[in-house]
């Protein structure tokens, strides 16, 4: 397993909800943790109770491009290298088909897709001269099959995620970036509150970032390319 003394993540949406157990959990592990989210104040209280000297709190807003970069800039600077991402922010549109909208699914389109697809492009290169690069996308199971009516335009963006983890992969293999895409069902988070199903039966963050912690430390001969985690039963798994 690789170590993580020294090694440095970003995390998007960090500042609430799995984002946060993400970040908490990696920085208890001993790695170095950037987190990127709109409301900085929020991300600072997140992380209160942790080291420091191991953490980044920068501005960063997946609808805004521009502040992708600065944040990448900003996470060099202050560790001089990177070793991860996980593109975790993301948004949800439960619109059925007829009533789904064009700016619906352009708002989905731009945070859930191409918000993480610029921070690869920005991200790749340093995670290419770290030699063991990490890059874990957020997906679904709703990117894996659709569930009856349910939220189809957020599953027509998941599913474009585990094709940009899968084009990120292959990009990225020779030089030793490993990528996995993240398949949860519900979890207990703020998102999740108000679609009837009981929390208690949900999948709890911090048993998701310990599994994501886990594929991060894998060696390069250990690969898990897609995660699916399941809540309730899934006949096609």
């Amino acid at each position: 397993m690789l170590d993580p003394t020294g090694r440095t993540i970003m995390i998007s949406g960090a500042n609430r909800g799995l984002g946060n157990a993400i970040a908490r959990r990696l920085h208890s592990d001993g790695y170095n943790v950037s987190v990127g989210g709109r409301d900085i104040e929020a991300l600072r209280h997140s992380m209160e109770g942790c080291d420091d000297d191991r953490v980044l709190c920068h501005r960063y807003d997946a609808t805004e491009p521009g502040t992708d970069a600065e944040w990448v800039s900003a996470t060099i600077e202050r560790f001089g290298s990177l070793s991860g991402l996980v593109n975790n922010a993301g948004i949800i549109d439960t619109a059925g088909l007829e009533a789904l909208t064009e700016d619906g699914l352009d708002a989905l389109w731009s945070v859930n897709v191409k918000a993480p697809f610029r921070m690869i492009q920005l991200a790749l290169p340093h995670l290419r001269a770290d030699g063991s690069g990490r890059v874990v996308s957020i997906a679904s199971l709703s990117g894996v099959r659709v569930m009856g009516t349910f939220a189809p335009g957020y599953a027509m963006s998941k599913h474009a995620v585990l094709a940009l983890s899968e084009a990120t992969k292959q990009a990225g293999w020779d030089d030793g970036v490993r990528v996995t895409s993240v398949c949860p069902g519900f979890i207990a988070t703020d998102m999740t509150s108000d679609f009837g199903e009981d929390s208690a039966t949900m999948i709890d963050a911090s048993d998701l970032a310990e599994l994501i912690s886990t594929t991060m430390s894998l060696p390069n001969t250990a690969s898990v390319a897609q995660l699916n985690v399941a809540c309730r039963l899934e006949p096609h798994f």
